[in-house]
């Protein structure tokens, strides 16, 4: 063959085969045209979304009081937007990186069997698990002699929830401000009864899932502030399989407790049989709203 015939088939192939590979990447911005809509901003969008018994809204939030930024998922109830007029009660999740996927969507099973009613669930959330990032021990701990220098912020972290956290969500959601519930896990839990002790009125319904006493101890056993509402309700559980010290630590304070009229809050103690200490959350979920809602007992 001629050798300007083979250069001329060289050419040809080489040609088909670049016609057939893949665009090269480029790190040249994309352009948007009149027919390509610019992507929406990350902040805007909700993923969520896409998970029905999670759909609802997602906002950043950056407290004055506590000086840093929190995560907010709002979970929405079935028929929200078709309901006009109807007011919702509202959860709050503390650790709400870990515990609203869980009991916000568990809440709309808990309609379908226990008959619950449908609520805004709200999920308080750090944005990671990292102690760089993660501030519970901080949040949700009461200062004490027995606990670690500079831990202990959690009457800053009341203050959030109170004058930053509450009113944005209520005035931007239909929730019923007099039907407010707190949930809290471990020290969640302890930041849900340091709540009940300092600022009673602040929630209607508190359920403390297996709470860690300690450090602050002694704080769990002075004399609650008073409140104006006699409607209050206090609901704290403890799994069987939970650790001894906190099972020990929990039934010692509600012997304490149990029976007295200076309470400002009705309180009930829930124990969960094979319960253990962090699994157990939407079996305490469970039994604290239905105790709350006065359903029938399981």
């Amino acid at each position: 063959m001629p050798a300007y015939r083979f250069n001329l088939l060289l050419i040809g192939l080489t040609l088909l085969v670049k016609a057939f590979q893949p665009a090269a990447e480029t790190t040249e911005p994309f352009q948007a045209t009149k027919s390509t809509p610019a992507a929406k901003p990350t902040e805007t969008l909700v993923p969520l979304n896409h998970l029905p018994a999670l759909q609802g809204d997602y906002f950043k939030l950056h407290s004055e009081a506590v000086g840093r930024a929190f995560h907010i998922y709002i979970r929405l109830p079935e028929g929200y937007d078709s309901q006009a007029d109807t007011q919702y009660p509202v959860v709050y999740l503390l650790d709400g990186d870990s515990l609203f996927p869980i009991l916000a969507a568990n809440h709309l099973f808990l309609t379908f069997d226990d008959q619950l009613p449908e609520a805004i669930v709200v999920g308080i959330a750090y944005g990671g698990f990292s102690p760089a990032i993660n501030k519970r021990h901080l949040d949700f701990t009461p200062g004490a002699a027995d606990g670690i220098a500079g831990d202990g912020t959690a009457a800053a972290f009341l203050q959030f929830l109170k004058h930053e956290l509450l009113p944005r969500v209520e005035s931007h959601y239909r929730a019923d401000a007099n039907k407010r519930v707190l949930f809290g896990q471990s020290r969640g839990g302890s930041m849900v009864l340091y709540s009940a002790f300092t600022e009673p009125d602040l929630f209607w319904g508190r359920i403390a899932s297996n709470p860690a006493f300690r450090p602050g101890r002694e704080f769990f056993y002075a004399a609650p502030a008073s409140a104006s509402r006699n409607d209050l309700h206090l609901i704290v559980t403890s799994g069987t399989a939970d650790r001894p010290q906190l099972i020990a630590d929990a039934r010692a304070w509600l012997a304490h407790w149990q029976g007295s009229d200076k309470l400002p809050w009705q309180l009930e103690f829930k124990v969960s049989e094979g319960g253990t200490h962090a699994a157990d959350s939407p079996a305490s979920y469970r039994s604290g709203m239905r105790w709350l809602f006065q359903l029938a007992p399981q």
